[in-house]
């Protein structure tokens, strides 16, 4: 069949105004194909429709893409088995049951195009079908099948390609009505309990809900699950036969939620219908895992009777039957004489009662898309499709009505609504007394702030007020900065008198026998309150005033609050001084432990330094932005108030760690550690002296030399001073210096650190000889010392003698003296005979000079020009070799000084005129010679 496609959807009903729009509307689907047959079954689910022809066809396809249709022919003819009566589609539409007006069954699965005969299942009328509550698709699992002679079978159909096996796993007979046909079955599972089941069987007459543990597959020859079920649990019955005549009978289901997650935990708001002859019995379906769900399903279901049921016109009318019903999430759909009408379940109000069909025409019932949510009505020849739009718009309206806040609050959509909710919750539970949870539902509400918070406080629930702000400081907007501000500071409040009564009671009661129970529980509720405060601080710090809240807690005396809240608010600034001003150094040293910013040492170190010195130079240590020198005044006035040694000095310490780890160059930081150095009372310099030393070693001077020496005089670090006298070779001032106290032995290093210069050594060395001599140590051991300086005479150091000295004291060194000036005089004797001889050999080479001459041969050339020598005025040298007189000029000009050259030219060019004769000219010529042909 070439079908195209195959109806026109209806118009979509959710665009536009859904408060104009009605709830339900019937439209026809326009059929695209012709058919030469009536329907007389169909079945939807997933999308997927399937309907059966009365010449034994089917029609499958999909809803959304009816490109192609499965056109399927029964394996035998509507002669033989009769005529297709019922078609049962799982809602995953994978699995289809097909039943014939003489009891033959099939099976189809959707990858199939070939229905099986189910034989095991032959000559049973199945009237309804309850579908495994896993929705396989592979196979259908255990599934429960109610036939019209009062059984309920479960079967296992398992799609084969064998020819001989059967469909079927196993057939078993599970449960027998004495009440007649079954009518309407359903399955679902318990949640967490994976093998609890519920399942509702319907007869013309009774509802029965069963609700227990199944059996596992395998227990015996059939694989039966549900056999334990119906054989050990005793069903709830709901007898719907009372005042009545049994009629037609049916059950629905209403559809899945939309919200419901594939795979997801059970739906347990499902609603329930099972048409009677007293009219529909609809509730919802509880939890199956609750030991009395049948009591409570059937004890909270209520009964829509005929005259709500039927048209308005035909209430009286005691022909008019319902001859289907529907569930939708919140109404019952029902088929009435061609009408459709749709009955909230809630308050039992009809919302659509509208003619569909024609006198003539006969409807083959209502469907229901359980996945999808689509609603479908039948004909012989049509098909109708009724839209749902906006079906929970007034659900919250009828739940507020009947007291059900919350499930109300659940379906109010906008902001008015759930406002509205809000509202009149709240002043439920205010007349219950229940302020904690008004309070709660208040927050979210838009009623009078003023009038919720004196409504409260005239109760005198101070807990429900504190509450009620919180909730409403959450749902205030983020611009509303000042009422933010003031909720947020009343809140503060509000905690701080909780916590003092809290204290306040137990303060009161300790001690007392009767009040113990009081006292054990106001002590557990005050940790809680501490720590509801803490979170408050934390989630809404952004809205407290740090001005305001200070003078709050203060006011309270809430110490620990209102640390928590500076700390909160990273006002370490504040922590730190609130632990100085008490003196608690520990706590302050804490805080500032955890502190990176530079500013906040340097504005409590003098202090911390003063009372926490190890601790606060081990965490500047490991500060790495520290600036030393905005350390100074610390350190210098902490240095001048301790008395410790220099290695237990913690301002010595960070300077040394500055200077040795962080390679700090600063003067202030050096000309600090050498002012802590000079200045200490020890008199031991070594330290000062080490760090001078390695200053000098290194090549540094990083400290102020004139500082440090007018320190070091000051405070008489002599070696020091020395030292520094050394550096800046001022070596008369050192020796100076160690000479005025006494320092022979230095002043005689520094003398010898001069051993370049002699003179400055002597003279150094003399001021030691005189320091020497004048102790009157003995003239014995004062040569002995002065024996180091080889530059020293006896004559130098007789003036330093006392005048009356007995020359015997140092006659050796006397006659030591004269021997070597001895020595000296025939050494002085020795080199004059010498120069006498050099300067006579002297003599006689000049005098030879005159009769020394050269042989030039007449084939000699110059050695510039390589032209004949003789051919012009030449030079003749010792060691033979000749040039031509210009051209040795010009080569001297070139290697010689432009003063020299000048001098050259100016010659020439004076002899050259002719202008000078006689003496002049030769003394000219002979200073030209000497310039060309002279040494140079």
């Amino acid at each position: 069949m070439d079908a195209g496609t195959v109806y026109a959807p209806a118009s979509s009903a959710q665009d536009g105004d859904h408060g104009v729009l009605p709830i339900f509307d019937v439209q026809r689907v326009q059929l695209r194909f012709d058919i030469s047959a009536d329907f007389v079954a169909a079945a939807v689910a997933n999308n997927v429709l399937v309907l059966a022809l009365s010449s034994g066809r089917l029609l499958r396809f999909d809803l959304d893409n009816a490109e192609d249709i499965d056109d399927i022919d029964l394996p035998k003819k509507p002669a033989e088995i009769g005529v297709i009566q019922k078609l049962f589609l799982d809602p995953s539409a994978s699995h289809l049951i097909i039943t014939t007006a003489q009891g033959e069954n099939y099976y189809l699965h959707t990858q199939s195009r070939q229905p099986k005969a189910l034989s095991r299942l032959r000559g049973v009328r199945i009237q309804c079908v309850a579908w495994n509550p896993s929705q396989p698709t592979a196979s259908t699992r255990e599934i429960l099948v109610g036939a019209s002679d009062g059984n309920v079978y479960e079967t296992y159909i398992e799609p084969s390609n064998e020819f001989y096996r059967r469909e079927e796993k196993y057939v078993k007979n599970v449960y027998h009505s004495t009440d007649g046909a079954i009518v309407g079955l359903w399955i679902d599972a318990g949640g967490i309990r994976p093998d609890l089941r519920r399942v509702l069987v319907t007869t013309p007459n009774k509802l029965l809900h069963f609700s227990g543990r199944s059996g596992r597959a395998g227990n015996d020859n059939s694989g039966s699950i549900y056999t334990k079920l119906f054989d050990t649990e005793a069903p709830t019955i709901h007898d719907h036969s009372k005042g009545s005549d049994a009629g037609y009978s049916t059950l629905a289901i209403s559809p899945e939620s939309l919200d419901a997650a594939p795979g997801g935990e059970p739906d347990f708001n499902r609603a329930f219908a099972a048409l009677c002859g007293q009219g529909i019995f609809t509730g919802t379906l509880a939890n199956p895992s609750s030991s009395d769900a049948g009591k409570t399903t059937f004890a909270e279901a209520k009964l829509l009777t005929k005259n709500r049921v039927l048209p308005q016109t035909r209430r009286n009318s005691n022909s008019a039957t319902v001859s289907s019903i529907a569930l939708t999430h919140h109404h019952v759909l029902s088929l009435v004489d061609g009408r459709v009408t749709a009955v909230n379940r809630l308050d039992e109000s009809v919302v659509y009662d509208q003619t569909v069909l024609e006198p003539n025409q006969t409807g083959l019932g209502l469907y229901v898309d359980q996945k999808k949510n689509t609603y479908w009505l039948f004909t012989q020849r049509e098909i109708f499709e009724i839209v749902v739009t906006d079906e929970n718009r007034h659900i919250w309206k009828i739940l507020l009505a009947d007291g059900k806040f919350d499930l109300a609050s659940k379906y109010a959509s906008t902001a008015a609504q759930k406002d509205a909710v809000a509202s009149a919750s709240g002043d439920h539970l205010v007349d219950r007394g229940n302020f904690a949870e008004a309070a709660a539902v208040y927050g979210r509400s838009s009623k009078a702030f003023e009038e919720v918070a004196l409504t409260l406080i005239d109760k005198g629930e101070q807990d429900a007020l504190r509450k009620y702000l919180l909730v409403k400081l959450s749902n205030l907007k983020r611009n509303a900065t000042m009422q933010r501000i003031l909720v947020a500071s009343w809140l503060v409040e509000l905690f701080m008198a909780k916590l003092n009564s809290l204290d306040d009671t137990i303060t009161a009661n300790t001690g007392e026998v009767a009040e113990a129970t009081t006292v054990a529980k106001v002590k557990d509720d005050l940790p809680a309150i501490r720590r509801e405060f803490q979170e408050f601080v934390t989630k809404y710090k952004s809205d407290l005033d740090r001005k305001t809240v200070y003078e709050l807690v203060s006011s309270h005396g809430r110490e620990e609050e209102l640390l928590y809240f500076a700390d909160t608010i990273n006002d370490y600034g504040y922590v730190l001084a609130y632990w100085v001003q008490r003196e608690r150094w520990q706590e302050a040293m804490a805080v500032l432990k955890k502190q990176t910013t530079a500013e906040m040492f340097y504005q409590y170190s003098s202090v911390l330094m003063e009372h926490a010195p190890v601790e606060l130079t081990e965490v500047m240590m490991r500060q790495g932005g520290l600036e030393a020198k905005k350390l100074v005044p610390t350190l210098l006035n902490y240095s001048k108030t301790v008395d410790v040694p220099l290695n237990q000095n913690q301002a010595v310490r960070y300077l040394q760690f500055c200077i040795n780890q962080h390679h700090s160059t600063e003067p202030e930081v050096h000309n600090t550690l050498v002012s802590i150095y000079a200045s200490h009372p020890s008199s031991d310099e070594s330290a000062l002296l080490s760090y001078l030393q390695t200053q000098s070693s290194n090549h540094e001077q990083n400290y102020d030399a004139d500082f440090a020496l007018r320190l070091c005089i000051t405070h008489k670090r002599v070696q020091s001073c020395v030292h520094i006298y050394t550096t800046m070779s001022q070596f008369a001032s050192a020796v100076d210096m160690a000479l005025k106290y006494d320092q022979v032995e230095l002043a005689a290093q520094v003398a010898d650190r001069s051993e370049n210069d002699s003179a400055l050594r002597k003279k150094l060395w003399l001021k030691v000889a005189k320091k020497v001599i004048g102790q009157n140590k003995g003239i014995k051991s004062a040569m002995d010392f002065l024996k180091r300086c080889e530059l020293l005479r006896i004559e130098d150091l007789i003036p330093f003698f006392p005048d009356f000295i007995v020359i015997d004291d140092f006659k050796e060194e006397i006659c030591e003296a004269l021997e070597q000036y001895s020595r000296q005089i025939d050494d002085l004797r020795r080199e004059m005979d010498e120069s006498a001889d050099t300067a006579q050999h002297i003599r006689d080479d000049i005098k030879a000079l005159d009769q020394r001459y050269a042989i030039v041969e007449p084939g000699e050339r110059c050695w510039i020009c390589r032209l004949p020598l003789l051919a012009r005025q030449f030079f003749v040298f010792p060691c033979q070799h000749a040039f031509h007189a210009d051209c040795l000029t010009k080569t001297v000009m070139s290697m010689a000084g432009a003063g020299k050259g000048r001098r050259v030219k100016e010659l020439q060019a004076e002899i050259g005129r002719g202008v000078v004769a006689g003496r002049k000219k030769e003394r000219l010529i002979k200073e030209l010679d000497s310039l060309v042909a002279g040494a140079w």
